[in-house]
């Protein structure tokens, strides 16, 4: 089982590549909606991806207290 600092380190990097992906995504809407299209789909599996990491954490918090 990963310590509460790794999986905060995670989210946090999880967290970096959504928004570099999401950026990205709509730099590349005009020119490769394909391409786009694939970014935003990644972005959010990410992003379902931290949202249980970060239940996760609180679920260690509440535990630690």
């Amino acid at each position: 089982m990963p310590t509460l600092p790794q999986m905060t380190g995670s989210l946090h990097i999880h967290n970096f590549y959504i928004g570099k992906l999401k950026a990205k995504q709509e730099q590349l809407f005009d020119s490769d909606p394909d391409l786009a299209m694939l970014l935003d789909n990644v972005a959010a599996i990410l992003s379902e991806h931290a949202e249980v990491l970060a239940e996760d954490i609180a679920d260690m918090e509440d535990d630690d207290t």
